[in-house]
């Protein structure tokens, strides 16, 4: 038995295939899904997708927050940004910390709306650097 997974970013569809398993980096921890999993919409975090197809990983990609909505049959990742862990760079992730961490720095530290912007963006690239890897 396996489950549709759509991978869905605000320009286009990523990916649309099926797998015997996902992990998906919910805010809570990564998170395996299996064929007849309960339904539910969980909120994700900057981390990587895998895909399982034959008892092996098959494919990476790394996402940047969003939603997932899973149902017993299907797997719906609404993805801020998702790219292919291979097409990702260090040097990418490199530039984007150093962007938030200084917007970091120059927020007013009473202005929290920025200051939690800025510290999203920063997990991403800290993210971003470790699939990198």
């Amino acid at each position: 038995m396996t489950l549709s997974l759509e991978i869905v970013s605000p320009e286009k569809l990523l990916l649309s295939k099926p797998v015997d398993m996902v992990v998906i980096p919910a805010a809570e921890g990564e998170m395996g899904v299996l064929p007849n999993h309960a339904p539910m919409i969980v909120l994700l975090r900057s981390g990587t997708i895998r895909l399982t197809i034959g008892g092996a990983v098959a494919e990476s990609l790394y996402v940047t927050g969003g939603f997932a909505e899973v149902t017993p049959t299907r797997v719906t990742v609404l993805a801020n940004e998702a790219t292919p862990v291979g097409e990702l760079s260090k040097e990418e992730g490199a530039k984007r910390l150093a962007a938030a961490e200084a917007d970091y720095a120059a927020a007013s530290k009473t202005d929290m709306p920025a200051l939690d912007a800025a510290m999203e963006r920063m997990q991403a690239a800290r993210a971003m650097i470790e699939a990198a890897a």
